[in-house]
């Protein structure tokens, strides 16, 4: 790094980029599934530059003080292929998406904003049924939609609609919910069965068929999060399991938190008819995305309590899950091997649950 010298000159400054050019000359998509090279793109390029005591916290959104008030504000973009899948399309998922970060902050969403980037030649007809996936996912989820943008692209350099989103919410309690708050001890608790979202995108996309379509698990999850705060349970942590599902949000919490996880295989649900589609295409469903599903990380004497107002309320747009399918304890925090998130088998054997490397599933969401 050099200043630049003499009491008229502004300073300079020539900075060597921190990534291995070497290793990673160009983005890749790899670095958009939320595994490690998302990592190493957060952590040595935007964390640096922008390093503050909100974007520190690493989480699904900043909170932020207004006054005597906290807010939650988060923003999230959306590229999903193809447009509409079953359980959704690129609309509701950009509103419940949005809408989930900032459960995970712990906040009650109010406001949204959307920016659409449409493709020339895009059918009228399809933006429609996008933007009224919109309203009603808005309404679904009790937040209104503000302010928003729309610029069009030439034919061939948009893939139809692009969607960005902002939200923001209010926190009306003092705890604060975020990977530092986790604790040795801590009971994680799963809202539900795991893959439902990228298998539905990959069914579509590979024409495969089963007795019936596998739909997205998408839903929103503030009603849920606000039922644990009215039952005071003492949550130090939330995170919805998007790109690189339950595996990469357990091993970003770990780290985070310098804190061991261990797990319990048989304790986490997995659909048959995802299971069969995962081992169709080779794919581990612990890292595929759910875009209607979190972990909550609570005090132990609290978990109970959160498992019933878990399991008392239906994820899958207001419906109830088979009993086997539906919320549970999954495993617990431990000071040992800091953030290491261990797998235990039914036969009793562990082994590392690592973070994902590469990409399994492109554009999910």
């Amino acid at each position: 790094m050099t200043k630049g010298e003499g009491p008229s000159q502004k300073p300079s400054w020539q900075m060597t980029c921190p990534i291995s050019i070497k290793d990673y000359p160009k983005i890749t998509l790899a670095h958009g599934a939320g595994g490690s090279l998302t990592g190493q793109l957060i952590e040595k390029m935007f964390l640096p530059m922008f390093d503050n005591p909100a974007l520190a916290l690493q989480h699904d959104g900043a909170v932020l003080g207004f006054g005597n008030k906290r807010l939650a504000l988060t923003t999230d973009s959306y590229v999903v292929q193809p447009l509409f899948f079953p359980g959704g399309n690129i609309g509701s998922l950009a509103v419940y998406g949005t809408v989930n970060d900032l459960a995970m902050c712990g906040a009650r969403p109010l406001y949204l904003s959307a920016g659409f980037i449409l493709e020339e030649g895009l059918a009228m007809e399809t933006l429609w049924q996008v933007i009224q996936a919109m309203k009603e996912a808005a309404f679904q989820a009790n937040v209104q939609l503000v302010t928003g943008d729309t610029k069009v692209v030439e034919h061939g350099k948009g893939d139809g609609i692009f969607i960005n989103t902002s939200g923001v919410g209010i926190l009306e309690h003092e705890l604060l919910i975020a990977p530092q708050s986790v604790r040795s001890g801590d009971v994680i608790l799963l809202s539900g069965d795991i893959g439902r979202h990228g298998m539905a995108i990959m069914a579509v996309r590979e024409g495969l068929t089963f007795e019936s379509a596998i739909e997205s698990d998408l839903a929103p999850l503030a009603e849920v999060v606000l039922k644990l705060l009215d039952a005071r349970v003492k949550i130090h942590c939330l995170r919805d399991l998007t790109r690189g599902g339950l595996a990469n949000a357990l091993n970003e919490i770990a780290k985070t938190a310098g804190l061991g996880i261990h797990i319990r295989e048989e304790s986490v649900p997995v659909r048959q008819d995802v299971r069969a589609a995962c081992e169709i295409l080779g794919l581990d469903p612990f890292y595929v995305a759910n875009e209607g599903r979190f972990i909550a990380f609570v005090r132990p004497d609290h978990a109970q309590r959160a498992l019933q107002v878990m399991k008392s309320y239906g994820h899958n747009a207001g419906q109830s899950e088979p009993q086997d399918l539906g919320a549970r304890v999954i495993g617990v925090v431990n000071a040992g091997s800091s953030g290491i998130v261990t797998l235990q088998n039914k036969i009793g054997t562990r082994r590392i649950l690592d973070r994902i490397a590469g990409e399994q599933l492109p554009r999910i969401c």
